[in-house]
Protein backbone atom coordinates (compact mmCIF):
# COMPACT_ATOMS: atom_id res chain seq x y z
CA UNK A 1 0.00 0.00 0.00
CA UNK A 2 2.92 2.41 0.95
CA UNK A 3 4.64 1.63 -2.25
CA UNK A 4 1.38 2.44 -4.23
CA UNK A 5 0.58 5.55 -2.36
CA UNK A 6 4.40 6.73 -3.16
CA UNK A 7 3.72 5.84 -7.01
CA UNK A 8 1.01 7.63 -6.64
CA UNK A 9 2.21 10.57 -5.49
CA UNK A 10 5.30 10.39 -8.03
CA UNK A 11 2.95 10.56 -10.70
CA UNK A 12 1.08 13.55 -9.44
CA UNK A 13 4.04 15.44 -8.86
CA UNK A 14 5.09 14.55 -12.61
CA UNK A 15 2.13 15.66 -14.03
CA UNK A 16 2.02 18.55 -11.95
CA UNK A 17 5.53 19.44 -13.31
CA UNK A 18 4.07 18.46 -17.16
CA UNK A 19 1.33 20.87 -16.19
CA UNK A 20 3.25 23.76 -14.93
CA UNK A 21 5.98 23.62 -17.81
CA UNK A 22 3.13 23.79 -20.09
CA UNK A 23 1.97 26.68 -18.28
CA UNK A 24 5.10 28.35 -18.26
CA UNK A 25 6.10 27.46 -22.13
CA UNK A 26 6.39 30.92 -23.67
CA UNK A 27 4.08 31.62 -26.65
CA UNK A 28 4.62 34.73 -29.51
CA UNK A 29 1.56 35.45 -30.66
CA UNK A 30 1.46 37.02 -34.25
CA UNK A 31 -0.39 39.50 -35.46
CA UNK A 32 0.56 39.24 -39.52
CA UNK A 33 0.03 38.85 -43.51
CA UNK A 34 -0.85 35.70 -45.49
CA UNK A 35 2.70 34.36 -46.50
CA UNK A 36 4.88 36.25 -43.52
CA UNK A 37 5.28 33.59 -41.70
CA UNK A 38 5.19 29.96 -43.49
CA UNK A 39 5.25 26.41 -41.61
CA UNK A 40 8.51 25.40 -42.10
CA UNK A 41 10.00 28.97 -40.43
CA UNK A 42 7.60 28.13 -37.39
CA UNK A 43 8.50 24.90 -37.39
CA UNK A 44 12.51 25.76 -37.24
CA UNK A 45 11.93 28.70 -35.10
CA UNK A 46 10.44 26.54 -32.59
CA UNK A 47 12.90 23.83 -32.07
CA UNK A 48 15.52 26.54 -32.06
CA UNK A 49 14.02 28.81 -28.98
CA UNK A 50 11.08 26.54 -27.72
CA UNK A 51 8.88 29.38 -28.20
CA UNK A 52 5.42 28.62 -29.84
CA UNK A 53 4.18 30.45 -32.28
CA UNK A 54 0.47 31.45 -32.82
CA UNK A 55 -0.57 33.08 -36.05
CA UNK A 56 -3.11 35.53 -36.81
CA UNK A 57 -3.64 36.68 -40.50
CA UNK A 58 -4.71 40.14 -41.03
CA UNK A 59 -4.11 43.01 -42.60
CA UNK A 60 -3.49 46.53 -41.90
CA UNK A 61 -7.11 48.03 -41.04
CA UNK A 62 -7.68 44.90 -38.85
CA UNK A 63 -4.77 45.11 -37.67
CA UNK A 64 -5.19 48.70 -36.22
CA UNK A 65 -8.58 47.59 -34.93
CA UNK A 66 -7.78 44.51 -32.84
CA UNK A 67 -4.97 46.64 -31.51
CA UNK A 68 -7.30 50.07 -30.81
CA UNK A 69 -9.70 47.86 -29.15
CA UNK A 70 -7.33 46.29 -26.46
CA UNK A 71 -5.22 49.59 -25.98
CA UNK A 72 -2.39 47.27 -27.68
CA UNK A 73 -3.04 43.73 -26.23
CA UNK A 74 -4.05 40.42 -27.27
CA UNK A 75 -0.52 40.09 -29.58
CA UNK A 76 3.29 40.40 -28.58
CA UNK A 77 4.38 41.23 -32.52
CA UNK A 78 2.45 42.56 -35.28
CA UNK A 79 3.29 43.78 -39.18
CA UNK A 80 1.67 46.83 -40.36
CA UNK A 81 2.80 48.95 -43.38
CA UNK A 82 5.24 51.57 -42.08
CA UNK A 83 3.09 54.35 -43.35
CA UNK A 84 0.24 53.32 -40.69
CA UNK A 85 2.30 53.60 -37.89
CA UNK A 86 2.79 57.30 -36.83
CA UNK A 87 -0.40 58.43 -37.07
CA UNK A 88 -2.42 55.70 -35.48
CA UNK A 89 0.59 55.51 -32.65
CA UNK A 90 0.10 59.52 -31.77
CA UNK A 91 -3.75 58.95 -31.84
CA UNK A 92 -4.26 55.89 -30.50
CA UNK A 93 -0.71 54.88 -28.64
CA UNK A 94 -0.95 51.02 -29.16
CA UNK A 95 2.53 49.87 -29.57
CA UNK A 96 5.44 50.37 -27.75
CA UNK A 97 9.47 52.17 -29.09
CA UNK A 98 11.41 49.58 -30.29
CA UNK A 99 14.86 49.00 -28.61
CA UNK A 100 17.21 48.86 -31.41
CA UNK A 101 20.02 47.65 -28.79
CA UNK A 102 17.93 44.37 -29.58
CA UNK A 103 17.85 44.20 -32.99
CA UNK A 104 20.69 42.44 -34.69
CA UNK A 105 20.92 45.73 -37.52
CA UNK A 106 23.32 44.03 -39.97
CA UNK A 107 21.24 41.66 -41.06
CA UNK A 108 19.36 44.70 -42.49
CA UNK A 109 19.49 46.19 -45.80
CA UNK A 110 20.96 49.94 -44.63
CA UNK A 111 18.55 52.25 -46.76
CA UNK A 112 15.23 50.08 -45.71
CA UNK A 113 16.38 50.22 -42.17
CA UNK A 114 17.34 53.95 -42.68
CA UNK A 115 13.69 54.36 -44.21
CA UNK A 116 11.87 52.77 -41.74
CA UNK A 117 13.38 54.55 -38.68
CA UNK A 118 12.35 57.38 -40.20
CA UNK A 119 8.15 56.89 -41.34
CA UNK A 120 7.99 55.15 -38.21
CA UNK A 121 9.19 57.81 -35.57
CA UNK A 122 7.61 59.92 -32.90
CA UNK A 123 9.48 62.27 -31.82
CA UNK A 124 13.46 60.53 -30.89
CA UNK A 125 11.37 57.09 -30.25
CA UNK A 126 10.94 54.29 -33.32
CA UNK A 127 8.03 52.17 -33.97
CA UNK A 128 8.52 49.95 -36.42
CA UNK A 129 11.59 47.79 -38.07
CA UNK A 130 11.29 46.38 -42.25
CA UNK A 131 10.17 42.88 -42.76
CA UNK A 132 8.61 42.25 -46.34
CA UNK A 133 8.81 45.25 -49.05
CA UNK A 134 7.44 45.43 -52.31
CA UNK A 135 7.42 48.30 -55.41
CA UNK A 136 5.55 49.64 -58.17
CA UNK A 137 7.38 50.75 -61.06
CA UNK A 138 7.12 50.14 -64.79
CA UNK A 139 6.53 47.00 -66.68
CA UNK A 140 8.10 46.69 -70.26
CA UNK A 141 8.27 45.18 -72.72
CA UNK A 142 11.93 44.88 -74.02
CA UNK A 143 11.69 44.66 -77.68
CA UNK A 144 8.87 46.92 -78.45
CA UNK A 145 9.65 49.82 -76.20
CA UNK A 146 13.08 49.53 -75.04
CA UNK A 147 14.03 53.18 -74.27
CA UNK A 148 10.81 53.49 -71.24
CA UNK A 149 13.30 53.78 -68.35
CA UNK A 150 10.86 56.37 -66.18
CA UNK A 151 7.17 57.15 -65.89
CA UNK A 152 7.27 59.44 -67.95
CA UNK A 153 8.72 57.78 -71.23
CA UNK A 154 5.65 56.33 -71.16
CA UNK A 155 4.30 59.75 -72.95
CA UNK A 156 5.97 59.19 -75.79
CA UNK A 157 4.04 59.47 -79.01
CA UNK A 158 5.57 56.70 -80.44
CA UNK A 159 3.28 54.45 -77.82
CA UNK A 160 0.38 55.88 -78.71
CA UNK A 161 -2.70 53.39 -77.94
CA UNK A 162 0.24 51.20 -76.16
CA UNK A 163 0.50 52.33 -72.46
CA UNK A 164 -1.42 51.81 -69.75
CA UNK A 165 -1.16 53.30 -66.11
CA UNK A 166 -3.92 53.44 -63.22
CA UNK A 167 -5.99 56.77 -62.32
CA UNK A 168 -4.76 56.08 -58.55
CA UNK A 169 -2.28 58.02 -56.12
CA UNK A 170 0.90 56.14 -57.35
CA UNK A 171 0.63 57.45 -60.66
CA UNK A 172 0.40 61.07 -59.07
CA UNK A 173 3.23 60.10 -57.13
CA UNK A 174 5.69 58.26 -59.68
CA UNK A 175 5.16 60.95 -62.33
CA UNK A 176 5.76 63.65 -59.80
CA UNK A 177 9.24 62.17 -58.87
CA UNK A 178 10.13 61.66 -63.00
CA UNK A 179 9.16 65.43 -63.36
CA UNK A 180 12.27 66.12 -60.81
CA UNK A 181 9.45 66.76 -57.81
CA UNK A 182 9.96 65.29 -54.30
CA UNK A 183 6.02 64.89 -53.38
CA UNK A 184 6.89 63.30 -49.98
CA UNK A 185 9.32 66.48 -48.91
CA UNK A 186 5.90 68.54 -49.66
CA UNK A 187 3.67 66.62 -47.76
CA UNK A 188 3.64 69.18 -44.70
CA UNK A 189 3.26 72.05 -47.07
CA UNK A 190 0.44 71.67 -49.17
CA UNK A 191 0.73 74.88 -50.92
CA UNK A 192 3.49 73.20 -52.23
CA UNK A 193 1.77 69.96 -53.02
CA UNK A 194 -0.44 71.76 -54.76
CA UNK A 195 1.70 73.15 -56.87
CA UNK A 196 3.41 69.64 -57.57
CA UNK A 197 -0.06 68.32 -58.37
CA UNK A 198 -0.54 70.88 -61.25
CA UNK A 199 2.04 69.76 -62.98
CA UNK A 200 1.27 66.70 -62.94
CA UNK A 201 -2.14 67.11 -64.12
CA UNK A 202 -0.99 68.61 -66.69
CA UNK A 203 0.92 65.88 -68.43
CA UNK A 204 -1.62 63.21 -67.29
CA UNK A 205 -4.07 65.30 -69.42
CA UNK A 206 -1.35 65.73 -71.96
CA UNK A 207 -0.53 62.08 -71.86
CA UNK A 208 -3.96 61.08 -72.05
CA UNK A 209 -4.43 60.52 -75.86
CA UNK A 210 -1.83 58.12 -75.91
CA UNK A 211 -2.92 56.00 -72.99
CA UNK A 212 -4.87 52.65 -74.26
CA UNK A 213 -6.95 52.21 -71.23
CA UNK A 214 -6.15 53.25 -67.08
CA UNK A 215 -6.25 49.64 -66.11
CA UNK A 216 -8.03 48.65 -62.69
CA UNK A 217 -7.54 44.94 -61.93
CA UNK A 218 -3.75 43.26 -62.32
CA UNK A 219 -5.73 40.61 -64.59
CA UNK A 220 -6.98 43.32 -66.99
CA UNK A 221 -3.03 44.60 -67.49
CA UNK A 222 -1.35 40.48 -67.17
CA UNK A 223 -3.99 40.22 -70.71
CA UNK A 224 -3.12 43.78 -71.95
CA UNK A 225 0.73 42.73 -71.60
CA UNK A 226 0.71 39.40 -72.89
CA UNK A 227 -1.38 40.38 -76.28
CA UNK A 228 1.17 43.00 -76.84
CA UNK A 229 -1.63 45.60 -76.93
CA UNK A 230 0.54 46.89 -74.36
CA UNK A 231 4.28 47.28 -74.20
CA UNK A 232 4.74 49.52 -71.37
CA UNK A 233 2.73 50.03 -68.01
CA UNK A 234 2.85 51.17 -64.35
CA UNK A 235 2.62 48.10 -62.55
CA UNK A 236 3.73 46.08 -58.89
CA UNK A 237 7.24 44.10 -59.46
CA UNK A 238 5.34 40.91 -58.28
CA UNK A 239 3.32 41.59 -61.52
CA UNK A 240 6.04 42.27 -63.69
CA UNK A 241 7.97 39.12 -62.56
CA UNK A 242 5.29 37.08 -63.16
CA UNK A 243 4.76 38.22 -66.72
CA UNK A 244 8.47 37.31 -67.18
CA UNK A 245 7.81 34.16 -66.45
CA UNK A 246 5.59 32.97 -69.54
CA UNK A 247 7.30 36.41 -71.94
CA UNK A 248 11.07 36.74 -71.10
CA UNK A 249 10.75 40.01 -73.25
CA UNK A 250 8.57 41.69 -70.44
CA UNK A 251 10.24 42.58 -67.23
CA UNK A 252 9.96 44.89 -64.45
CA UNK A 253 12.25 48.07 -64.67
CA UNK A 254 12.99 50.24 -61.65
CA UNK A 255 12.63 53.61 -63.30
CA UNK A 256 15.36 55.77 -63.19
CA UNK A 257 13.43 58.61 -60.70
CA UNK A 258 13.20 55.52 -58.47
CA UNK A 259 10.73 52.84 -57.90
CA UNK A 260 7.52 53.42 -55.14
CA UNK A 261 8.18 51.06 -52.40
CA UNK A 262 6.16 49.94 -49.72
CA UNK A 263 7.45 48.07 -46.54
CA UNK A 264 5.66 45.88 -44.28
CA UNK A 265 7.33 45.73 -40.68
CA UNK A 266 7.45 44.29 -37.46
CA UNK A 267 5.78 46.55 -34.54
CA UNK A 268 5.56 45.81 -30.93
CA UNK A 269 2.09 46.22 -29.11
CA UNK A 270 2.29 48.44 -25.81
CA UNK A 271 0.91 45.48 -24.26
CA UNK A 272 2.88 42.73 -25.34
CA UNK A 273 3.08 39.63 -23.25
CA UNK A 274 6.80 38.48 -25.14
CA UNK A 275 8.70 40.95 -25.50
CA UNK A 276 11.67 38.82 -25.60
CA UNK A 277 9.74 36.24 -27.82
CA UNK A 278 8.87 38.92 -30.27
CA UNK A 279 12.78 40.30 -30.57
CA UNK A 280 13.89 36.96 -31.17
CA UNK A 281 11.39 36.02 -33.61
CA UNK A 282 12.53 39.23 -35.79
CA UNK A 283 16.34 38.68 -35.65
CA UNK A 284 15.56 34.96 -36.71
CA UNK A 285 13.24 35.68 -39.71
CA UNK A 286 15.69 38.30 -40.56
CA UNK A 287 18.40 35.81 -40.86
CA UNK A 288 19.49 35.37 -44.59
CA UNK A 289 18.61 32.18 -45.11
CA UNK A 290 15.54 32.20 -43.31
CA UNK A 291 14.45 35.05 -44.98
CA UNK A 292 14.34 33.51 -48.44
CA UNK A 293 12.02 30.50 -47.30
CA UNK A 294 9.30 33.78 -46.69
CA UNK A 295 10.02 35.01 -49.85
CA UNK A 296 9.41 31.95 -51.20
CA UNK A 297 5.94 31.82 -49.41
CA UNK A 298 4.68 35.71 -49.63
CA UNK A 299 5.92 35.87 -53.22
CA UNK A 300 8.16 39.18 -52.26
CA UNK A 301 11.66 39.93 -51.06
CA UNK A 302 12.53 40.81 -47.50
CA UNK A 303 15.15 43.66 -45.90
CA UNK A 304 17.34 40.93 -44.65
CA UNK A 305 20.56 41.31 -46.62
CA UNK A 306 21.65 38.74 -48.54
CA UNK A 307 18.87 36.67 -48.76
CA UNK A 308 18.57 37.08 -52.21
CA UNK A 309 21.44 34.38 -52.95
CA UNK A 310 19.03 31.87 -50.80
CA UNK A 311 15.93 31.71 -53.00
CA UNK A 312 15.26 29.87 -55.85
CA UNK A 313 17.34 30.89 -59.13
CA UNK A 314 14.60 32.59 -61.49
CA UNK A 315 13.06 34.76 -58.66
CA UNK A 316 17.16 35.66 -58.12
CA UNK A 317 17.26 36.35 -61.77
CA UNK A 318 14.04 38.35 -62.02
CA UNK A 319 15.78 40.56 -59.08
CA UNK A 320 18.79 41.12 -60.10
CA UNK A 321 17.94 41.86 -63.76
CA UNK A 322 15.24 44.44 -61.69
CA UNK A 323 17.22 46.48 -58.75
CA UNK A 324 20.91 47.07 -58.71
CA UNK A 325 22.26 47.86 -55.31
CA UNK A 326 21.74 51.76 -56.42
CA UNK A 327 18.26 50.89 -57.86
CA UNK A 328 17.46 49.89 -54.18
CA UNK A 329 18.59 52.76 -52.33
CA UNK A 330 16.82 54.90 -54.82
CA UNK A 331 13.59 53.32 -54.35
CA UNK A 332 10.72 56.20 -52.65
CA UNK A 333 9.42 54.79 -49.47
CA UNK A 334 5.72 55.88 -49.02
CA UNK A 335 5.91 57.80 -45.56
CA UNK A 336 2.24 57.78 -43.58
CA UNK A 337 -0.07 60.41 -45.59
CA UNK A 338 -1.31 63.62 -43.71
CA UNK A 339 -4.70 64.21 -43.24
CA UNK A 340 -6.26 66.29 -46.38
CA UNK A 341 -3.58 64.97 -49.13
CA UNK A 342 -5.98 62.71 -50.22
CA UNK A 343 -8.80 64.61 -50.95
CA UNK A 344 -6.51 67.34 -53.11
CA UNK A 345 -5.17 64.05 -54.97
CA UNK A 346 -8.68 62.79 -55.56
CA UNK A 347 -9.70 66.30 -56.92
CA UNK A 348 -6.50 65.99 -59.93
CA UNK A 349 -7.54 62.23 -60.70
CA UNK A 350 -11.08 63.00 -61.22
CA UNK A 351 -10.00 66.05 -63.97
CA UNK A 352 -7.97 63.75 -65.27
CA UNK A 353 -10.42 61.22 -65.69
CA UNK A 354 -12.85 63.57 -67.09
CA UNK A 355 -10.24 65.75 -69.19
CA UNK A 356 -11.32 65.62 -73.22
Amino acid sequence: MLNKRLSLSALALSVGAMVSAQANAETLRLLTWGGYAPQEVIEMFEKETGIEVKVTKSNNEDMISKLRATGGSGFDLAQPSQDRITGVQQQFGIYQPIDLARIEQAQIITSMLDATKKNTAVGEQVFGVPHVWGTSGLVVNGEMAKDVADYTDLCQQRYQGKISYRLKRPTLIGFAFALGEDPFAAYADPVKYQEILNKVEKTLVECKPLVKTYWSGGDELMNLMRSNEVVAAMAWDAGGWKLNRDQQNIQFVAPKSGALGWIDTFAIPKKSKAVDAAYKWINFVMRPEVAAKITEAAGNFTASKGSDAYVNELAKSQFNASFSSDDIDNIKWYPAVPAGLEAMEGKVLDRVQAAN
